[in-house]
């Protein structure tokens, strides 16, 4: 595979690009911007979205969609979920048939509810599921850039498509772990961005470590709740994708979920907040999917109502966490025995 082609010119999409030109790969970068593109080009460096992280020059970027696209082995789609329907749309008549796209996108289509795999096989079709491939787990653009060790997790429907993905990425400094299971390794990278927004409101209300270990514990619970009813495995919350990307997304600064929640616990608005981050805040549209989502399929979540509910109707935070403490009682050990017997059923022997 000589060329790679990287859609999107935010954080997440140059490290990816300075990763892979890093293993002496061809890489092409495509921005919808010329401003962004240009400035790339001529400081070395993406200042609006990764800045101090070198851009070697061999990368090419550019707004030139089929020059991007033109002779890739694989397309590499580090767009906004929101965006990546419409950029799909764009660049599927531009490839050559059975070319891998690897979604680096940690998102729920908002208007369909549809994770993103099934955003890929609507507009590309059912037969070309096999060419898919989600990259996710805990990895923060601004480490991966500087070239910090880190792990993560692709997953497809496709062994073999899935590991060339493996092959592509992997370097002594990033390592990947393949999965089969892509409903749950899209749902641990979306779901958790909303708990990201919890510890944040949390942290911004001046609540402690307590507060965020429960509601990364119980956000954890949710996660897998959802995503079993959906039909993941719950063991792959228990990994990189679940609990990894949990830590890394609720823990660090890097993390712009957190910091829109930290703005909104100090008192700013969802506006404001968002604002404040400069990029885009992917748990607010999260929040939104998820919660319909939770009705659609009857998944009690609390933690995502209550931040919903601060959001979208005007709830204070304080009285969201008020909400949350003063729940009837539940005993802890009723979910993990739920999980456990359905990790029994599905690799355990069947009757019969």
């Amino acid at each position: 595979m000589d060329k790679v082609a990287i859609l999107g010119a935010g954080s997440w999409a140059t490290a990816l690009a300075v990763l892979l030109a890093g293993k002496g790969m061809q890489v092409s970068m495509w921005s919808r911007r010329e401003d962004l593109a240009r400035q790339i080009r001529e400081a070395g460096e993406n200042g609006r979205y990764l800045p101090g992280v070198a851009v070697p020059p061999e990368i090419q970027v550019t707004v030139d969609l089929p020059r991007v696209l033109e002779r890739a082995g694989a397309v590499v789609c580090g767009v906004p979920s929101h965006a990546f329907r419409p950029v799909l749309r764009q660049a599927l008549p531009l490839l050559p048939p059975g070319v891998m796209v690897i979604n680096a996108a940690k998102g729920i289509e908002e208007d369909t509810l549809q994770p993103l795999s099934r955003v890929f096989t609507g507009e590309a079709g059912e037969d070309n599921a096999g060419r898919y491939v989600v990259l996710s787990g805990p990895s923060h653009a601004e480490e991966v850039g500087r070239g910090l060790p880190t792990a993560v997790v692709v997953a497809g429907r496709d062994p073999q498509t899935t590991g060339r993905a493996q092959e592509l990425f992997m370097t002594p400094s990033f390592r990947v772990y393949t999965n089969p299971d892509v409903t749950g390794v899209e749902l641990g990278g979306a779901l958790k961005n909303i708990i990201a927004l919890g510890t944040g409101i949390a942290d911004g209300l001046g609540f402690g470590d307590n507060t965020r270990a429960a509601l990364m514990t119980r956000g954890l619970a949710e996660i897998t709740r959802l995503g079993m009813a959906l039909g993941a495995n719950p063991l792959t919350f228990a990994g990189l994708a679940g609990v990894g990307d949990l830590i890394v997304t609720c823990t660090s600064m890097h993390s712009r979920n957190r910091r829109a929640g930290m703005e909104i616990g100090r008192g700013k608005s969802l506006a404001e907040a968002v604002a404040s981050v400069h990029m885009v805040v992917e748990g607010v549209r999260t929040t939104r999917a998820a919660y319909r989502l939770a009705a659609r399929y009857r998944v009690e979540m609390p933690i995502t109502e209550q931040i919903y509910r601060v959001l979208f109707e005007g709830l204070s935070p304080r009285a969201a966490v008020t909400n949350l403490m003063t729940r009837g009682r539940r005993h802890e050990m009723e979910e993990v025995a739920m999980a456990a017997a359905l990790v029994r059923w599905q690799t355990g022997p069947r009757p019969g």
